[in-house]
């Protein structure tokens, strides 16, 4: 029998092969603390040349495992990244095996991601019924829920477009991932409404203001975004009161909970920062940030279980259903989000809590918010300032408050290049009141509270290093 070009000539060997690079992968991933983030050599384009062949595993071991993004590390606190999970290798594994494309039909992975919606419904408080559909993550999550609230509102819009003119609501420094949900679905982003905040929410009576004044233009309000922590400092909407209003004028509430909304499973108090979440209409969250797991994962969460399949699906011959056989089964992914080819994205989820459970993630998400609450008490002993509240697992600073704001702000900049190229230590940066600051969003299952004290003594040491070379 002729084999293909595409097997190899020898499985065995290519099992030694794997098993050397499992070997690999899982000792990276057991010795994080000694693999950072580092600058990628000059010479790594060429490297990775199409065409070189050779011994790819050991290629992969020596060219690429090393240069990763940096977020494994215990003290990658920049941006919101997630940290990776063991059960990852488990998940990927079975996940090249098989090969399934979840869009539809008649296998198991569909039954693996109606669990996986399920409990999440669960966990957000959405009723029975719910709809849901695992994506990319929170930025393709938003479209989705838009477009679910804008055929409700706009019923004929998916035959005929759209001429109603459509007003989106949301914090001012909501996540970007709304404005290009609003440009995606042709609204324009001058029609995305970036209301004041007030003591880092939305201000409700502003709010209802520019509503109102809206709709005595003739303009039609489709959505309101409540923010369940925002990107630079952690902060939450009373998302029951936006509930209350969305209600009061039938609109759309949408929920960026992209990695926020797991305070639903944190300790008091910052469970209660997600009060609230239970009444919105559409949740956008991700799995890939605050529960760890390897990316991409993210979760559209829809209330209305028929106004999110109003919005998607389309069925055309070639993708009849069937009574029986492979072209059986319900639902059939495809018909509530934008991909019919889909990865297998609920087995990393569905091993993460079958090998860890809940209870786990929960400790886990209850210690990153308390560990930003004791890096902002470490902040203050080495005399640095805070420079806006710690709601949850977000920490802002400067490290000399006695310095102009230029001067400050020049430092800070300064100080986090400096220990991501020399302490294996990673902050990204803020504005708050024109200060570029240091930022830590911990989201990271590996920190300790060691890691953080180190960390905030690096930044004093490197602040008195840099600030002789301020300008």
């Amino acid at each position: 029998m002729t084999t293909s070009p595409l097997n190899p000539s020898d499985w065995e060997s290519v099992r030694e092969d794997l098993h050397r690079l499992l070997d690999r992968c899982v000792d990276q991933m057991r010795d994080a603390e000694d693999h950072p983030w580092q600058a990628p050599p000059a010479d790594l384009a060429d490297r990775y040349a199409i065409g070189a062949g050779g011994d790819v595993i050991a290629r992969v071991m020596d060219d690429v495992l090393p240069y990763h993004g940096g977020n494994t590390h215990p003290k990658f606190w920049g941006w919101v990244q997630g940290s990776g999970l063991p059960s990852d290798f488990v998940a990927g594994i079975a996940a090249a095996a098989m090969n399934t494309n979840g869009g539809g039909r008649n296998h198991g992975i569909n039954e693996m991601e109606r669990a996986v919606i399920d409990w999440t419904r669960r966990k957000m408080g959405f009723r029975e019924g719910a709809s849901g559909v695992l994506v990319a993550g929170t930025s393709q999550a938003t479209v989705i829920s838009l477009q679910a609230a804008r055929v409700r509102a706009c019923p004929d819009v998916r035959a005929a477009g759209g001429d109603a003119v459509l007003t989106v609501y949301a914090a001012d420094g909501v996540h970007n991932a709304t404005r290009k949900a609003v440009e995606l679905l042709g609204l324009g982003h001058d029609q995305l409404r970036l209301v004041e905040t007030r003591n880092g929410a939305m201000d409700l009576q502003a709010l209802q203001q520019v509503i109102t004044a809206d709709r005595a233009r003739g303009l039609n309000p489709l959505a309101i975004v409540g923010t369940a922590g925002s990107v630079d400092l952690g902060a939450y909407d009373d998302l029951n009161a936006l509930a209350d209003l969305a209600a009061a004028e039938g609109i759309w509430l949408h929920v960026d909970g992209a990695f926020g909304a797991w305070t639903r499973l944190a300790d008091a108090p910052w469970r209660k920062l997600t009060d609230g979440i239970e009444r919105a209409d559409g949740i956008a969250l991700d799995f890939h940030k605050w529960m760890y797991v390897g990316y991409d994962c993210g979760l559209a969460l829809i209330a209305d279980e028929s106004a999110h399949r109003a919005a998607f699906a389309a069925r055309p011959a070639y993708l009849k259903g069937a009574a029986e056989g492979l072209a059986g089964g319900d639902p059939w992914f495809c018909d509530y989000g934008i991909d019919l080819s889909r990865g297998n994205r609920a087995l990393k989820v569905w091993c993460a809590l079958e090998m860890f459970g809940e209870e786990a993630f929960a400790a886990a998400i209850t210690r990153n918010c308390a560990q930003a609450a004791f890096m902002a008490d470490q902040v203050q002993t080495h005399g640095m300032k805070v420079t806006a509240p710690v709601v949850s697992n977000i920490c802002v600073f400067t490290a000399d408050p006695r310095l102009s704001t230029a001067q400050q702000s020049d430092l800070n900049e300064r100080i986090a290049t400096h220990l991501q190229l020399n302490n294996a230590t990673v902050f990204s940066t803020t504005d708050v009141n024109g200060i570029t600051c240091l930022r830590a969003a911990i989201t990271n299952h590996r920190t300790r509270d060691r890691h953080i004290a180190e960390a905030i003594a690096d930044v004093a040491k490197t602040a008195q290093l840099l600030k002789g070379s301020l300008g």
